[in-house]
């Protein structure tokens, strides 16, 4: 008998409060969200960008990951 593991999702390692990246895929092509994480969920996460509040669906993600502060 196999045990079926449920595919890793990196995000959810992440903490609120950490500055990531996440691309994403939107009908008009790829996308960037960098900035402070607000949010953290199986089904999306939420970056603060110099934009606003961006929700991105766990559907969308394309990649992400964490980088450091922004240059002073």
């Amino acid at each position: 008998m196999t045990t079926e593991h449920p595919p890793q999702l990196p995000w959810t390692s992440w903490h609120v409060g950490e500055r990531v990246v996440v691309r994403y895929r939107e009908a008009d092509g790829l996308h960037d969200a960098l900035g402070d994480l607000l949010e953290v969920g199986r089904d999306a996460v939420v970056v603060r960008t110099r934009r606003g509040d961006v929700r991105v669906p766990a559907a969308a993600m394309v990649t992400g990951k964490r980088v450091p502060p922004p240059p002073s």
